[in-house]
């Protein structure tokens, strides 16, 4: 079977002048890798496409794949995450993971939170923010957490980001619509233990992982899972995988969420507790990080004895199993 692989290169971005902070949602090349290492041994054929510029390229001169593991993020748009599957859509050449609806809606971190909060899913009461003049009128309780709408990675997320009163709410709000140039996610602040579940399949065949809880060191950033946490994690970062009542309640809403907005094959969810012990949803990763060492997903199967060769057999086996008998190839059109 010939497998295409998508993906945006930091190093790639780097080059071109982008900062370390705007490509740090991008692969290095050592998880390119270690996916065409495990490919290879599970018996497929990997060829490297590169992102969205490289595959338009590639698809207008004809080429085609059996199925592509995408993992690209994209760099531009909130819909930067669906270009690849949307272009792999219109050529009728299946991927892994997410379709573009879920993709482009799962970036929209308030989009995200409206859907969800539909299906029933525990979920901050929340705003989304897209001048300083509208934080006048919020009718949320301090205290309150803010973050890009559109971001990964814990980008624009610090200790600055829990907000305690209508002067850090404004200042906090300026800061990122002036970062980031995007609306602002606010939201009530969940006090409780942090967790992220990873999520295996799709639909009703969807299951989760071992839960894991994101346990901040002394000497971390406080009160959330931040960019800075997230890239120095070895020093100021603990996980553990929990079990209990605690890992049922959160694996429940991680599934329930995961099922309400359609994602596939794999990712994770993250789930945080309210002052009650109740978790509520915090945000979907889609397309989650598959560095076999740094990336929460494989730290999730390692600590529960699943290898990274199996997690990557498991989401190519879910892809595969959703291709139909009979789907037309590009060649047949």
């Amino acid at each position: 079977m010939r497998v295409g692989l998508t993906y945006d290169l930091q190093s790639d971005y780097l080059r071109m002048g982008y900062g370390k902070e705007e490509t740090a949602e991008f692969d290095k090349e050592e998880t390119l890798e270690a996916i065409e290492r495990e490919l290879e041994a599970l018996g497929y054929g990997a060829e490297r496409i590169g992102g969205v510029v490289s595959l338009t390229g590639m698809l207008a001169r004809g080429k085609s794949w059996d199925i592509v593991f995408n993992i690209a993020e994209g760099m531009h748009g909130i819909g930067r995450e669906a270009q690849v599957p949307g272009l792999l859509d219109a050529f009728c050449i299946p991927y892994t993971f997410s379709d573009p609806m879920v993709l482009a809606l799962t970036l929209h971190k308030g989009m995200t939170k409206h859907v969800v909060r539909d299906c029933g899913v525990p979920t901050a009461d929340f705003r989304v923010i897209e001048s300083v003049d509208e934080t006048e009128g919020i009718d949320l309780p301090f205290p309150l957490f803010g973050k890009p709408v559109g971001e990964g990675t814990g980008k624009g997320i610090s200790a600055a980001s829990k907000i305690k009163n209508g002067g850090e709410l404004r200042e906090v709000v300026r800061t990122l619509l002036e970062q980031f140039r995007q609306p602002v996610l606010v939201e009530r602040f969940l006090p409780g233990r942090e967790f992220t579940v990873g999520v295996l399949g799709t639909g009703k065949k969807a299951h989760t992982l071992p839960v894991m809880e994101v346990l901040l060191k002394e000497g971390a950033e406080g009160h959330a899972y931040s960019f800075h946490n997230k890239q120095n994690y070895k020093e100021v970062v603990d996980y553990r995988l929990v079990d209990g009542e605690a890992s049922d309640a959160c694996a429940q809403v991680a599934l329930r969420a995961w099922r309400c907005l359609g994602c596939r094959d794999a990712g994770r969810v993250d789930v945080r507790m309210d002052e009650n012990g109740s978790p509520n949803f915090i945000e979907v990763n889609p397309l989650a990080g598959l560095n076999p060492v740094d990336s929460d997903l494989p730290i999730i199967c390692r600590l529960g004895g699943m290898s990274y060769r199996e997690l990557i057999g498991r989401i190519m086996a879910s892809a595969e199993e959703r291709i139909r008998p009979g789907t037309p190839r590009p060649a047949e059109r």
